[in-house]
């Protein structure tokens, strides 16, 4: 974990990740998630399968004895 060096040096931007590098300066980088939320895309209908009409077996007489 990391110690606190000085408080309120920098303002901190929302979506951005902030580090003491091997030098000891501060560093800012943008984080791959986080920031303002996305809106939701609206659901697209889902069409139903297509199935294949099942195939009708011939149909045997059965034998007189």
């Amino acid at each position: 974990m990391g110690r606190i060096i000085k408080k309120r040096v920098i303002t901190r931007r929302p979506g951005h990740l902030y580090y003491i590098d091997g030098k000891g300066n501060v560093c800012e980088a943008k984080m791959a998630r986080g920031g303002k939320k996305k809106k939701k895309k609206a659901a697209k209908k889902k069409q139903p399968a297509k199935r294949k009409p099942a195939k009708k077996k011939p149909v045997r007489k059965k034998k007189r004895r």
